[in-house]
């Protein structure tokens, strides 16, 4: 198999646009051929209306496939020993998805068939997502079916399959813009559904909030955080997880959601999940958030009431990356400024704190870790600098007041 894959592929079956060998080829209403995936890629989800090559636009944006190419190239993997493409399956076409939505609106009864075929078309292959995503009402009547408040089961299909179609940045600021209804309905999936339709309604949350504007952001209710604390507690998925610390991370620097996150017991759950992951992102994302928590006096509270808090922070520093290591160090900078009674500054000696910020100054660690340990621990020299809880071989780094 390593011989085959160092074969010459002929330049006629490869696709201008990825520059591989191409699996599906259409040709577009210029004569060239491409790639399927490519394309559609170049045409749908990057709004293009041009020829790639030719640079012409194009009269329209049907995609002919090119089976004698296909074949051609089919025969050529096989009489080279290359690993040969499958015959791929005809993507369903936007007039099969109209007839759909067409049989839907005429009887509610025939809803959740049609909700069926939908999600079957959105898992088939990408072409044919694309043509639901461009579908003359196919996303007007899934958001219209996810606001329905009296069948929970087409509420998660619906967000399930606006999930998978990749929604435009236009559609998804459309989603924030209508009253709270739909937000309504993605929060109810957050709070009662299944672990997968709460996965992916996570997924679309971010997504919405990814492209929002400011005064959305701002405007973000408290119930949004509550849900997003389920999620981290309840460990779905790993992948729903990092969704939920990421839409944390675009959410928390504006207006007062560093107060909502902390009020819903984000701090605490932030915490316990540092305690058991050994994720590098994971942890990276954790400290993020933490770290824009604690520029409130409500999260720097809670870490502080956490029994973990400085302890775990501490602990990754040095141990997980360099923006891990930086984080925990603003964390820890921020709590030494604010909280800088005898109690705490006694705790941070007790669970090796500041032994770990010595050791930052004796070790291999980026500039800006090194100032930020260097700062706290002259703010605190008087009280520390004497301390028995520092190893001696430590106490030799420690900087001069």
């Amino acid at each position: 198999m390593e011989e085959a894959q160092e074969i010459e592929v002929p330049c006629y079956f490869v696709c201008p646009i990825s520059m591989q060998l191409m699996e599906d080829p259409v040709t577009v209403s210029t004569g060239i051929t491409y790639d399927r995936s490519s394309i559609e890629k170049w045409l749908f989800l990057c709004k293009n209306s041009t020829c790639p090559v030719t640079k012409q636009d194009l009269s329209n944006k049907d995609l002919t496939p090119n089976h004698t190419l296909r074949r051609l190239i089919q025969e050529w993997c096989t009489f080279n020993a290359y690993e040969r493409i499958p015959t791929p399956k005809a993507p369903v076409e936007e007039s099969q998805i109209l007839k759909l939505l067409r049989e839907a609106k005429a009887s509610p009864k025939s809803q959740i068939n049609c909700l069926h075929r939908l999600r079957s078309i959105a898992h088939r292959d990408e072409s044919s997502r694309n043509h639901l995503q461009q579908a003359t009402g196919a996303v007007e009547f899934l958001v219209t079916v996810a606001r329905n408040e009296e069948n929970a089961m087409y509420r998660s299909e619906a967000l399930n399959i606006l999930h998978q179609i990749q929604l435009s940045e236009s559609d998804l600021k459309e989603l924030l813009l209508d009253n709270g209804e739909f937000l309504f309905s993605v929060l109810q999936v957050l709070d009662n559904g299944n672990f997968q339709s709460r996965a992916h309604a996570i997924m679309l949350l971010k997504s919405a909030f990814y492209v929002a504007d400011p005064e959305i952001l701002i405007g973000s209710k408290p119930e949004i955080y509550k849900q997003i604390v389920h999620i981290i507690r309840d460990k779905i998925s790993e992948q729903a997880t990092k969704t939920a610390l990421k839409l944390l991370v675009e959410l928390c620097p504006w207006g007062r959601n560093r107060n909502k996150a902390a009020e819903n017991g984000a701090v605490s759950a932030l915490i316990e999940l540092l305690l058991e992951t050994e994720d590098r992102r994971i942890c990276e994302l954790v400290l993020i958030v933490l770290d824009q928590l604690c520029g409130c006096a409500e999260g720097r509270a809670e870490l502080l009431g956490h029994g973990a808090g400085l302890a775990v922070v501490s602990k990754k520093i040095l141990r997980v990356s360099n923006v891990a290591s930086e984080r925990a160090a603003r964390i820890i900078c921020s709590i030494s400024k604010h909280y800088a009674n005898s109690r705490v500054l006694h705790e941070m000696m007790q669970v090796g704190v500041v032994s770990k910020l010595c050791l930052v100054l004796q070790v291999e660690s980026s500039p800006k870790t090194k100032e930020r340990a260097k700062e706290i621990l002259r703010l605190h020299s008087r009280v520390w600098r004497g301390s028995l809880c520092i190893p001696p071989h430590l106490l030799s780094s420690y900087p001069s007041p």
